[in-house]
């Protein structure tokens, strides 16, 4: 089955076994409290939470929430409290990491820590999920919050994370559109265009598997019928992109934000490509954002 909007990944996840234990650190912020309460309630999720008790009550009652009752750790210091969600994951008592109002480095530290974290076999990535705004399908995108200036390697591996996303929900033959700010190479100039037309030959080549890859494409190309007909684009992918591959961190994080703040949409959004799926929303994102970030997490881990 595909799922073709965020409330259809929360359908999911309910019908799993159980909720999953999800360890947050720090939790002391409203909307990091908000979509935990919020996911137990929708029976997803138990929150545990990490971090200064004293200013995490204070912080719930001030918003009419309460988290007596749930498990807490009490731990002053954000650093440590990272690490001792990690700790639960690696115990056996937490099923999933949430990153809290710490910066997304701290956690990743704390993940790729060889003797106390969890080391992936190969990349870490950020994927995040919205739902477009002209049909019923959801877009992903990547990398918006992890790597910073990747090379043709370590993009070709982003965007096998993305599509292993991809299929997980349900898209068995995935359309990547490799991002860039036009659709011609123009090497030396903008060196990721010809990185997006390499990309988009290695995918001929069926080196990402049964998924169609293009690049370069312009944003608009990507997600516009309108747009790619009116430029004379015609490949599969323009106009109806699954993945969008943001060139590097900037231009991912600006149109993560873009697509958060000015769209107004929800992004459900992991970092992926390690033993557990970590919920890393921005630390500005809203309660529902993060909610169902909680939400896609639990379901990539299969719970």
């Amino acid at each position: 089955m595909t799922i073709t909007s965020l409330d259809e990944i929360i359908t999911a996840v309910r019908s799993h076994n159980r909720p999953a234990r999800v360890a947050i650190a720090p939790c002391a912020e409203e909307f990091v409290i908000r979509s935990a309460l919020t996911a137990h309630k929708e029976g997803i999720a138990e929150p545990v939470f990490i971090g200064n008790r004293e200013k995490a009550c204070s912080v719930a009652e001030s918003n009419g929430l309460s988290i007596e009752g749930f498990e807490f750790y009490e731990e002053n210091d954000d650093v440590k409290a990272v690490a001792a969600a990690v700790s639960l994951f690696r115990e056996g008592k937490a099923d999933l990491i949430m990153k809290g109002l710490v910066s997304t480095s701290v956690v990743l530290k704390a993940i790729l820590n060889k003797q106390t974290g969890v080391p992936p076999k190969g990349i870490i990535s950020h994927v995040s999920v919205f739902e477009s705004s002209v049909s019923k399908r959801l877009i992903l995108l990547t990398d918006a919050g992890v790597n910073i200036k990747p090379n043709l390697q370590r993009k070709a591996d982003i965007l096998r994370n993305a599509l292993d996303v991809a299929r997980k929900l349900g898209i068995e033959k995935p359309k990547a559109a490799i991002l860039a700010a036009t659709e011609k190479v123009n090497y030396p100039a903008m060196p990721a265009t010809l990185d997006a037309d390499i990309l988009a030959k290695m995918g001929a080549e069926e080196a990402f598997g049964d998924a169609v890859v293009a690049g370069p494409l312009a944003l608009d190309l990507a997600i516009s019928q309108t747009a790619a007909s009116c430029k004379g684009i015609d490949n599969p992918v323009a106009g109806c992109a699954d993945i969008l591959l943001a060139p590097e961190i900037e231009s991912g994080n600006i149109l993560y934000k873009a697509l958060a703040t000015i769209a107004d949409k929800t992004m459900a959004s992991v970092v992926v490509g390690c033993d557990v799926p970590i919920v890393v929303s921005s630390r500005g994102d809203s309660d529902s954002s993060k909610f169902h970030s909680i939400a896609l997490a639990c379901y990539l881990a299969e719970i």
